[in-house]
């Protein structure tokens, strides 16, 4: 007898965890699609740390989630970001606590890696997305006080205790192509991840202009001068909340003497002699590419 009720027990129990469970996802899922359901499609920008969820093609393409529900399993406490629009449809953006298993449908990327798998409007969504979040991770706590942050619009939290309003940091930086002749300046940092070489780059920092920040960047790693800085371009880099503005300038004079704890190599190199460059997404290869094809006129 025992037995026979120590295994009603044991069946009861078991019914009981199963019931459980299956009440526990069925409120997921009425919360998810409560909570997610929108007459519009949606993309879906969902990260773990700096790796993006991406769906898998038939074909062997990837492309990113679109739906009205997350792709994946998103826990009730997940905040969802408004990141911006892409062709006509909302993007919103969240954070996985832990890697999901690749599967025959999704695939985590690293953001960087993504650039060859997205179009470039897609990659650069990515990119928004992929800083707010950063943002949104690194803005809990009111920094004047400490109290819990509460955020009040899609890019800015206001502390409920006294008031601190806060939005998106961006970190500016310079690069800068500088030109000897029919050659021009690579150096290869020691942060680099791999053997390729870039411009010269540097924070801004307070109090500076643009323009001042070229020319001590430029001296403090190489301690050469230069002269004639004038404006090229800029591009968001959310590696992980910046802003590179670059800009061309010409030798003026000096040695090259390397910043030792910022740099292990830096030279003039012609274009028939070029080291690996950066990959095609940075705004340096951007304009190592035109000054190639300057050179090349």
């Amino acid at each position: 007898m025992t037995t026979t009720l120590s295994k009603r027990l044991t069946l009861t129990s078991l019914f009981y965890c199963i019931n459980k469970t299956v009440f526990i996802t069925s409120q997921f899922e009425e919360y998810r699609k409560k909570k997610m359901s929108q007459t519009a499609q949606s993309w879906w920008f969902v990260f773990y740390k700096d790796e993006l969820l991406l769906e898998k093609k038939e074909n062997g393409t990837f492309a990113l989630p679109y739906g009205e529900i997350p792709p994946v399993f998103m826990i009730e406490k997940t905040t969802v970001h408004d990141v911006t629009t892409l062709e006509g449809s909302n993007c919103k953006a969240f954070s996985l606590a832990r890697p999901i298993e690749e599967s025959a449908k999704y695939v985590l990327v690293g953001l960087r890696a993504s650039y060859e798998c997205l179009p470039v409007a897609h990659y650069q969504a990515a990119g928004k997305a992929h800083e707010i979040l950063h943002w949104d991770r690194n803005s809990r706590f009111c920094s004047a006080c400490g109290t819990p942050m509460e955020q009040k619009e899609s890019i800015m939290k206001k502390c409920p205790n006294c008031g601190r309003e806060v939005y998106p940091a961006i970190s500016t930086a310079i690069l800068v192509l500088v030109r000897k002749g029919d050659s021009i300046l690579l150096v290869h940092a020691r942060n680099f991840k791999g053997r390729f070489n870039s411009l010269v780059a540097g924070f801004l920092e307070t109090g500076e202009t643009l323009e001042e920040c070229v020319a001590r960047e430029v001296k403090e790693e190489t301690g050469l001068d230069v002269k004639n800085i004038t404006y090229f371009g800029n591009q968001p880099w959310p590696y992980p909340s910046g802003l590179m503005v670059g800009f061309i300038a010409d030798y003026a004079g000096g040695e090259i003497t390397l910043q030792d704890e910022e740099l292990s190599s830096g030279d003039f190199y012609t274009r028939d002699h070029l080291p690996e460059l950066p990959r095609k997404l940075s705004l340096a290869r951007k304009m190592i590419d035109w000054w190639l094809d300057c050179s090349n006129k």
